[in-house]
């Protein structure tokens, strides 16, 4: 129902990269998918992305990239989550009544045997977390506006939902 008023989330994850695009309206951010959070015993997020080594500078914080660690792509579910969702309220235009997006999620990089169901599955927790209505799981290349808008996708590579 109104599905053709939902935004349509292509999200690019990688280590060094987060990489939103709202692919309706062309709007994208891109930037290090940190996040600056204060120290106990209340902890709360400072900032996001480029300004989070900024927000904990003036500050004991401790910054933290919940996608860099050596054996999976995801280091810290719950702050990976925030982030996420930290980034499409960015993307998302003021509105009485926002509606949830439509989420594409394409983890970067190809390990060894490919991702696990397990981490597939921490993807589409954490988009779904973050505020989406559905999310489909894309491993492979990159894909097109197009590709995401019409949600077909090329054969003979990964599609998790």
């Amino acid at each position: 129902m109104f599905t053709f008023l939902q935004p349509i989330i292509y999200i690019q994850i990688a280590p060094d990269r987060l990489t939103v695009k709202n692919v309706k309206s062309g709007d994208e951010i891109s930037e290090v998918p940190e996040v600056a959070i204060s120290a106990p015993p209340k902890q709360r997020i400072l900032d996001v992305g480029s300004q989070a080594r900024v927000a904990a500078a003036g500050q004991v914080a401790e910054v933290v990239n919940p996608f860099a660690h050596p054996r999976s792509m995801v280091s810290d579910f719950t702050v990976a989550e925030q982030l996420i969702k930290a980034f499409l309220k960015r993307l998302q235009a003021p509105s009485l009544f926002p509606f949830a997006p439509i989420v594409v999620m394409h983890p970067l990089g190809s390990p060894v045997g490919g991702f696990t169901q397990v981490e597939n599955r921490a993807f589409r927790e954490m988009a779904l977390g973050a505020g989406a209505s559905s999310v489909t799981i894309w491993n492979g290349r990159k894909l097109t506006d197009q590709e995401v808008l019409s949600r077909k996708f090329p054969e003979g590579e990964g599609v998790w939902e």
